[in-house]
């Protein structure tokens, strides 16, 4: 039997593979669209299988609100030129409308959900096959509230955030996604920071007020030595400044003398309360910086987001977010 043009066009529209290849699976069926469809995604599911070891770090970021019932998928792949192609977009819209629609709250069960005669992972395998990329859903995430909204960044697919409140304020909202967006908080408020976060940060900041104090004392000493602390502070600057006949060999032995004496009796004798009160500190301004409601608002850095929220609406309360890129930051 002839493959005629018509055939194809149809058999493209209906899978999304190329010309070529509908033309073969065509003349492969005998012309029967549901066999040639089924030796496309046959084809297509072996090139998914060659391609899974490779790295998928382009994409499409999407999010999409339903009522009280928000949600950001991703669906990944290896190229740019993939990642913006519509009909990529568009599976990624499909997925994402089931989701929503079946308010599905782990990945698994988005995978899982029916889709043309298959799950949405074989649509998604299928796609891989068709355009030789190894493509994989990621980032499902999902907020529940009174009042949700949703953000695209840029409307680039690349960065979405959602966010739940506890009523419908839609300018608000929308300011606090964006800033969201923009700020990358870690939680809402300093309650919602896990202690083993806080206990890192207050270790970090420990170990940098100590080194810092014991930088300051072996400058000091330096410079009463009248030795340039910046000539001397690494061996390559010592050997270099040597060379350029800035400091001498005496300097250098003298210099290393002072930085050992120094370091240690300092290290010995750091206050230990002063360390923990500048440490605490650091502590407040990592909160601040990292805590959504404590951050200035990108919309008037006079203000936190937290005042900026109470002015619209006293009553109004963010209880949930969730932010989702595929750059790295």
């Amino acid at each position: 039997m002839a493959v005629t043009m018509a055939d194809i066009t149809k058999l493209r529209k209906m899978s999304g593979a190329g010309m070529m290849d509908c033309k073969k699976a065509l003349t492969e069926s005998g012309g029967d669209i549901e066999k040639a469809m089924e030796i496309i995604r046959k084809k297509g599911q072996a090139i998914a299988a060659k391609r899974s070891d490779r790295e998928a770090a382009e994409g499409c970021v999407l999010a999409k609100k339903d009522g009280e019932f928000a949600a950001i998928i991703a669906l990944k792949c290896e190229t740019d030129f993939v990642a913006k192609n519509e009909d990529f977009v568009a599976l990624t819209q499909a997925i994402l409308d089931a989701a929503v629609a079946n308010k599905c709250r782990t990945l698994d069960e988005v995978k899982a959900l029916p889709m043309g005669k298959g799950t949405i992972q074989d649509a998604v395998t299928d796609r891989s096959g068709i355009t030789g990329e190894k493509m994989e859903l990621d980032g499902y995430c999902v907020v529940e509230g009174t009042y949700t909204t949703v953000y695209n960044h840029m409307g680039k697919n690349q960065l979405c955030t959602i966010a739940a409140f506890n009523k419908e304020s839609e300018v608000a909202a929308h300011n606090v996604a964006m800033q969201i967006a923009a700020m990358n908080p870690i939680a809402i408020d300093e309650a919602g920071v896990p202690e083993s976060v806080k206990e890192k940060e207050i270790q970090v900041a420990i170990e940098k007020t100590k080194a810092e104090q014991v930088q300051k004392a072996v400058e000091a000493a330096l410079k009463k030595a009248g030795i340039n602390p910046s000539h001397v502070d690494s061996e390559a600057h010592m050997e270099s400044n040597m060379d350029k006949g800035w400091i001498t060999a005496e300097d250098v032995a003298k210099a290393k003398e002072i930085i050992a004496t120094v370091s240690a009796e300092k290290t010995a004798n750091l206050p230990q309360q002063m360390i923990e009160n500048i440490a605490k500190g650091r502590l407040g301004k990592f909160l601040k910086e990292v805590c959504l409601l404590n951050q200035e608002d990108i919309m008037d850095g006079k203000k936190t987001v937290r005042e900026t929220m109470k002015e619209i609406d006293p009553e109004l309360q963010i209880s949930a977010f969730k932010r989702f890129t595929l750059r790295a930051e």
